[in-house]
C-alpha cells in the first residue's frame, strides 16, 4: 500500500551532483531551509574527472576547499597537448593567476564529498529518492510549487515536498528541461561519442606533469589520459557521431578502441606495460544548451542546463558556477536587495554568458588543428542556432581590453556578428599557445605584459569575473559580493559593505 505524507522545506534541490551541493551548501550557510533529494545511493560512479583551477575558487567560497586538498586527489598541474602537428606542456603556474594547480578526481568519491559536506552545512538530504512529478501553482502555472517523490528502495513510499524554489540539477535527464518546459536544443556540430576505460600499471607523463592530463588528437577525434590517485589511468577516445556510426559498421567497440589508441605514440607509451582492468563505457557527449535557464521559482544547475563537449574539461566548472549563481538569486531575491525579475534576469544572463564563451572557446580551440578530419571540420561550422547573435555581445562585453573595443558599437564601426568574435577568439587561443610553447620566450621581460593580458582574458572566459567580487565586473547594473554574506547588489548603490553586526537576517 502506498503512504503519501507531504513536507515542507523552502529550496528543494533535484541532484546531489557538484551543482546541486554547491547550490545547497551555500544556501544552507546563509540560512536557508534546504532540502536535496538523490536518486542514487552514494558513492556513485560518474565521468567528468579532471577539474579546472577555477574550482577552488567555489570549494573556498563553500567552506570545502580544506577537506578537498586533504583528501589525497591527484594533483593536476595542467595539461600535455598535442594537437595537429603542434604539442605543448600547459602548466597553470606559467601565466598569472591565483591558482597554480587543481586536481584530477575520482567523482565517486569527489561528489561524496562534497554531498556530505553539504548534510553537515545543515542540507536535509536524501537519498535514493527519486522526483516523479513536479506540481505547478495554480494562480501562476509557470511556477513549480512541489514534487511528488518516492523511494526507490522502498516500494510504497511516496511524498510531496511543498517549496518555494526548485533547483532542478538532475543532470543530463533535466527534469524540467526535458520533461516540462521541452526546450534542450542539441548543437549539431558537438554531437560527439566518447568510449572509455579503465588502466592499472600504466605510466605517467615525465615530472614535472606526471599529474597532468594528456590531451592528444587523432585522425576523427582525440584521447584523454587522466592519471588518478588509487593509480588508475583514465583513457578515453572522441569522435563524432558520424565517424562513430560508420567506424561500428565493420568494427566491434573493442577494435573501435583499440584502433584509436594506437594512433597515438604517447597515450601508447603510456599505456604499454598495463592493462585494462574495466569494461568499456560509452556515452554521448552531445552538447546542449536550454532556451531558459531560470524562471518563476526555478533554476537549472550543471548539464540540467547545458553541457559543453568534455576537451576544456568544463563540466565540473559550469556546475559548480551555475550553484553559486543559484545560491547568490535567491539570496539576493529573498533578502529584497533584488526584485524576483532582476534576480532571473541576472542569473540567465551571467549563466549563459559564461557558457556561450566556453563554447565559443571551445570552437576557437578545435580551429587550432590543422588537418580537414571531421570532428575539427564540423567544429568551424556553429551556426546562429549555436551562438545567437543576440547573445554574442552579453557574452563578451565583461572582457577585458581589445574585446570590449572590438564590441564596443561606435558609428561606422563594424557591427557585432559571431564570426568577428570567433576570430577574435581565435587570435587569442593562437597567442596564448604560443607563449606556451617558447617556454625560454616566457620568461623574457617583454612578454610580460602579454601573458598578464592573456591570462585574465581567460580568467574572464572561464566566467570567474562572476566572483571577482568588485563592482567593476557588474552584468546588468548587478554584481556579486561574498564577504560578509553571500549576495547582490546594484552597481548604482555601491558602498561599503555591512558589518555582522549591520546584518539583518
Amino acid at each position: 500500500m502506498t503512504t503519501r505524507n507531504s513536507q515542507k522545506t523552502q529550496i528543494l534541490v533535484i541532484g546531489g551532483g557538484p551543482g546541486g551541493s554547491t547550490a545547497a551548501t551555500l544556501l544552507a550557510r546563509e540560512g536557508f531551509d534546504v532540502t536535496l533529494v538523490e536518486r542514487d545511493a552514494f558513492p556513485r560512479y560518474h565521468i567528468g574527472e579532471s577539474l579546472l583551477p577555477s574550482v577552488l575558487d567555489f570549494l573556498e567560497l563553500m567552506g570545502v576547499r580544506d577537506k578537498v586538498e586533504a583528501y589525497g586527489f591527484q594533483r593536476k598541474p595542467g595539461g600535455h597537448i598535442e594537437w595537429g602537428s603542434q604539442q605543448w606542456d600547459l602548466f597553470f603556474n606559467e601565466l598569472t593567476g591565483a591558482h597554480t594547480h587543481s586536481f584530477q578526481v575520482i567523482r565517486s568519491e569527489f561528489d561524496q564529498l562534497l554531498l556530505d559536506h553539504a548534510q553537515e552545512q545543515g542540507v536535509n538530504v536524501l537519498q535514493c529518492v527519486e522526483v516523479n512529478k513536479i506540481h505547478f501553482d495554480k494562480t501562476d502555472e509557470r511556477r513549480p510549487c512541489a514534487a511528488t517523490v518516492s523511494r526507490v528502495d522502498e516500494e510504497g513510499q511516496r511524498w510531496d515536498i511543498h517549496f518555494d524554489y526548485l533547483v532542478d540539477a538532475s543532470g543530463r535527464t533535466g527534469i524540467m528541461a526535458n520533461r516540462y518546459l521541452r526546450n534542450r536544443k542539441y548543437h549539431e556540430v558537438f554531437k560527439n561519442v566518447a568510449v572509455w576505460g579503465y588502466w592499472a600499471d600504466a605510466d605517467r607523463l615525465p615530472t614535472p606533469k606526471e599529474g597532468a592530463i594528456a590531451t592528444v588528437s587523432i585522425p576523427n577525434g582525440w584521447i584523454w589520459a587522466i592519471p588518478l590517485h588509487d593509480g588508475t589511468l583514465s583513457v578515453g577516445v572522441v569522435m563524432h557521431k558520424d565517424s562513430f556510426k560508420e567506424k561500428q559498421n565493420h568494427q566491434s567497440l573493442e577494435e573501435l578502441y583499440q584502433e584509436a589508441l594506437a594512433e597515438s605514440p604517447t597515450v601508447n607509451a603510456l599505456i604499454a606495460p598495463g592493462q585494462r582492468i574495466s569494461d568499456l563505457k560509452v556515452e554521448t557527449d552531445y552538447s546542449y544548451a536550454s532556451t531558459q535557464f531560470a524562471g518563476p521559482g526555478y533554476f537549472l544547475v550543471g548539464d540540467a542546463a547545458c553541457f559543453l563537449d568534455p576537451l576544456l574539461s568544463t563540466g565540473v566548472h559550469l556546475a559548480m558556477l551555475s550553484g553559486m549563481l543559484t545560491a547568490v538569486t535567491i539570496t539576493a531575491t529573498e533578502r529584497n536587495d533584488v526584485t524576483a525579475a532582476e534576480g532571473l534576469e541576472f542569473y540567465e544572463n551571467s549563466y549563459r554568458s559564461a557558457y556561450m564563451r566556453l563554447l565559443v572557446f571551445l570552437t576557437a580551440f578545435y580551429h587550432q588543428y590543422d588537418g580537414k578530419e571531421s570532428i575539427f571540420w564540423m567544429a568551424r561550422r556553429l551556426t546562429h542556432h549555436d551562438i545567437p547573435e543576440q547573445n554574442v555581445k552579453l557574452a563578451f562585453t565583461t572582457l577585458m581590453s581589445g574585446v570590449e573595443d572590438l564590441m564596443d558599437v561606435r558609428e561606422g564601426a563594424e557591427p557585432i556578428t559571431r564570426d568577428l568574435v570567433l576570430d577574435e577568439m581565435s587570435r587569442r587561443v593562437a597567442e596564448n599557445l604560443k607563449i606556451r610553447q617558447d617556454k625560454m620566450a616566457m620568461t623574457a621581460a617583454y612578454t610580460t605584459d602579454i601573458r598578464q593580458e592573456n591570462a585574465s582574458f581567460f580568467g574572464k572566459v572561464e566566467g570567474l569575473d562572476a566572483i571577482a567580487r568588485t563592482p567593476e565586473n557588474a552584468l546588468g547594473g548587478l554584481y556579486i559580493f561574498t564577504s560578509p554574506r553571500l549576495g547582490l547588489a546594484h552597481i548604482s548603490q555601491a558602498q561599503p559593505l555591512p558589518t555582522d553586526a549591520q546584518l539583518n537576517y
